[in-house]
């Protein structure tokens, strides 16, 4: 483990680049101002978050765990016009023992940040709807790569 992958006491770590995804945006993502509807910024982060899982292969979602979002923190820097191609960064922030903060970036074709924030993922027994423990494979994916 470097040290930067290395997790705090409670569980924070510096940011550790998970995902980098183009985006190009599609016309049905605009509002009436022209620019990109700040609900399609969710769903930009929603195709990364999969992404994501889909690139560690099975185990991330079984039978009997899967993982919920929790929570969303987003700050919305700079409009997106039409068109432009976009790239959805995704980042560990922080591994609980049933939680996974995963910290994300939209940036322009010039860099430009045009949002930031965080996600926390939850991962619960399907059966109770009860905490479960964080998936190994997922733990060993933030920390290790």
């Amino acid at each position: 483990m470097t040290a930067s992958t290395q997790p705090s006491n409670d569980g924070a770590m510096s940011q550790r680049l998970l995902l980098q995804m183009p985006i190009e945006l599609r016309w049905r993502d605009l509002d009436s101002f022209d620019h990109v509807n700040n609900a399609s910024f969710l769903t930009y982060l929603e195709e990364a978050r999969i992404r994501w899982f889909n690139s560690l292969g099975e185990g991330w979602l079984t039978d009997s765990t899967m993982p919920l979002l929790a929570s969303v923190h987003i700050n919305y820097r700079a409009p997106i016009p039409y068109p432009a191609t976009i790239r959805v960064e995704l980042f560990a922030e922080r591994v609980g023992n049933t939680s996974l903060t995963l910290g994300h970036r939209i940036l322009g074709d010039d860099d430009r940040l045009h949002a930031d924030g965080h996600t926390v993922m939850v991962w619960i027994d399907r059966i109770g709807n009860r905490p479960a423990p964080l998936p190994a494979m997922i733990r060993a994916a933030v920390t290790h790569g």
